[in-house]
């Protein structure tokens, strides 16, 4: 499975982090807008519509963690064989990879089928709340397996180097979703109004449509990495794909779970507080993706450098990306945080609502420096194929920060607004372990 090349061939050119972080910026930041844009419009159904969709995405969050986790280990291997210049390596593992990912995505497609309504429940959602979130639950788990083939396909391009691909997909996603938002969840142009259950349905066929274009130009061999069966599920290679990818995946699981379980604290405070929550998430998410693009360029860069025998270039990386992350999501920040209180006003008409979201939007946006360090050193880290640390990292932040103070703030009688602030505590336990980690070098091996 590693390239027979010698290391002078092997060594293939690599490109800067903004190269490869811009288009990866640019596409999540695209999706981010889609996501507030149907935020906004589950928020016109009311403030029950917005917590069910709160807790439905928790679920679906939850279900897709093994997707995700797939794509880690797919960018890291498909970045360490392009790195040492085996495209043949590279195809073969993304089509393994996807054979994995579907099966993955039929197990939960049936999950989300079968568990919605007591997923609901878990929440402690009654009445129209928990119809509403088992509704969102069931409509979007129709649409794993379009999913599975969006989240990996991607993953390998990115592994590969080519970000700018996802990008011109992600544009058809976008405006597809955004026009389906208007017919479903109103009933534009004739269309059926289907409230909450048309958000569920505009972004799973908007991300159909673009997973269909990606997949044909991919089977025609069009993309960077071509189609490659024969061979692809050789045991070795399923078993080393499974390998990095189990530690992410149950990060994501143990990541997942700790949403949900704080979310489930926070609807002990009642609807507004879950829907300030959700809709605050939101609007910070303009910053998450931001990171998330330093993530998949810290993560190729690491894996292509390891892979053409440069562990100097792969640590020089992931810092460069990092500083940048920091600066990028800084600012954004401070820009959400000046405006916090009008576009809380716009996404929902209840003011109690409104001032939850904007003391969110204070606590969590102050915080963005220590998430972008999270993004760019946990990405570098899983590009290198060290899984494993950032599963510890996010079982440690998770239990001895967010959700042990949570737990004591809300025993205690404390408001919401501590319970909120939580988060705080997480990032920083994040941080302390993953430059640590990262200055450690023992990634390399």
């Amino acid at each position: 499975m590693t390239s027979t090349l010698p290391q002078s061939a092997a060594y293939a050119p690599r490109v800067s982090v903004w190269h490869l972080a811009w288009p990866a910026v640019l596409t999540n930041l695209m999706q981010s807008m889609v996501a507030v844009t149907d935020a906004k419009a589950v928020g016109s159904l009311g403030a029950s519509a917005m917590a069910a969709s709160t807790a439905g995405h928790r679920l679906q969050f939850l279900l897709q963690s093994l997707l995700l986790a797939t794509s880690v280990g797919t960018t890291a291997l498909v970045a360490r064989a392009w790195g040492a210049a085996d495209r043949d390596e590279a195809a073969r593992v993304l089509s393994a990879s996807l054979v994995l990912a579907t099966a993955i995505a039929a197990c939960m497609a049936l999950f989300g089928f079968v568990g919605a309504e007591p997923f609901a429940r878990t929440f402690g959602l009654t009445g129209e709340t928990a119809a509403f979130a088992a509704t969102y639950v069931r409509w979007i788990s129709g649409f794993n397996l379009v999913f599975a083939f969006t989240f990996v396909l991607g993953a390998g391009l990115r592994g590969a180097g080519d970000t700018r691909t996802p990008l011109w997909l992600g544009v058809i996603n976008n405006i597809v979703n955004v026009a389906l938002l208007y017919l479903f969840v109103y009933g534009g142009l004739g269309a059926p109004k289907l409230g909450i259950a048309g958000a569920a349905l505009a972004g799973g066929a908007a991300f159909a449509v673009g997973t269909g274009v990606a997949v044909w130009l991919w089977l025609r061999g069009d993309l960077l990495v071509k189609p490659l069966w024969h061979g692809a599920l050789e045991r070795g290679r399923v078993r080393t794909i499974v390998r990095v990818a189990l530690p992410a995946a149950l990060e994501q699981l143990v990541f997942q779970g700790g949403f949900i379980l704080f979310t489930y604290v926070l609807a002990g405070y009642g609807t507004l507080a879950l829907a300030a929550y959700g809709i605050g998430v939101q609007i910070l998410s303009l910053c998450f993706v931001v990171g998330f693009g330093f993530s998949i360029a810290a993560s190729t860069l690491v894996g292509q450098h390891l892979g053409a025998g440069d562990p100097a270039q792969a640590a020089a990386s992931g810092w460069r990306a990092m500083r940048y992350a920091i600066m990028s999501m800084s600012v954004l920040s401070i820009l959400i945080i000046a405006f916090a209180h009008p576009i809380a006003r716009l996404m929902i008409n209840d003011p109690e609502v409104v001032r939850l979201t904007v003391v969110f939007i204070y606590l969590l946006g102050a915080v963005q420096p220590l998430m972008a360090i999270d993004f760019a050193l946990s990405g570098a880290l899983r590009g290198a194929g060290d899984t494993r640390f950032p599963l510890l990292t996010t079982c440690s932040s998770l239990v001895g920060g967010r959700l042990l103070l949570a737990l004591i703030f809300s025993r205690s009688g404390l408001r919401v607004e501590w319970v909120y602030g939580a988060l705080i505590a997480d990032y920083i336990i994040k941080v302390v372990m993953l430059v640590g980690r990262f200055r450690s070098m023992r990634w390399q091996s």
